[in-house]
């Protein structure tokens, strides 16, 4: 992108104003990319923050060479996953501060019942897929996000992700199979 390009230039320069306007750009995309990964809305908050504090620390050494929001979401998948291995890690010594109990979690599985309003059906369809993208493997779980909720082509997961358009498509072709048995045939 011919305008990220003079953006970097101008932040490279100093510019706080430049700065800002790249953080507009692109702070709803990744803090959307971090909330699939963390439930909980003030930890994605931080970890969209922390994507561009790092961003902005590592700017002198930056080479524009594509898309910028690839390297951001970059960032943001190595910051969610380093959040995600600290919560298994603390979650095996505190699990109530990390993740639902036992009631909450037969709350989540619930099922949908006729009558209910529009915005409750939603939430709790929200609450299913997310349990559901929650029981794919990492692999599986970061194609599904970045290709259905982040609108990547498969192309652009591939690079995002460091790997190969084809490990991409098996991985894809696996998830929708998983989230098949998971949700049942509408998917």
């Amino acid at each position: 992108m011919q305008q990220d390009f003079l953006l970097i230039r101008k932040m490279k320069n100093g510019d706080e104003a430049a700065m800002e306007v790249f953080v507009r750009r692109y702070y709803a995309r990744i803090l959307q990319y971090c909330s699939y990964h963390c439930a909980d809305r003030a930890w994605a908050e931080d970890l969209a923050q922390e994507t561009f504090e790092r961003f902005f620390r590592k700017l002198a050494a930056y080479k524009h060479q594509g898309k910028s929001l690839n390297y951001l979401y970059t960032i943001a998948r190595n910051l969610c996953i380093d959040w995600e291995r600290k919560r298994r890690d603390a979650a095996v010594e505190n699990p109530e501060e990390w993740g639902w109990t036992s009631e909450e979690s037969e709350k989540r599985g619930g099922t949908r019942e006729h009558g209910m309003p529009d915005e409750t059906c939603r939430r709790e369809e929200k609450l299913l897929i997310e349990e559901a993208l929650g029981k794919l493997s990492p692999e599986q779980r970061e194609i599904v996000i970045l290709y259905y909720f982040q609108d990547f082509s498969l192309r652009e997961t591939a690079g995002i992700l460091g790997i190969g358009l084809p490990l991409v498509k098996y991985r894809m072709k696996k998830a929708k199979e998983r989230l098949r048995e998971l949700l049942g045939e509408g998917v």
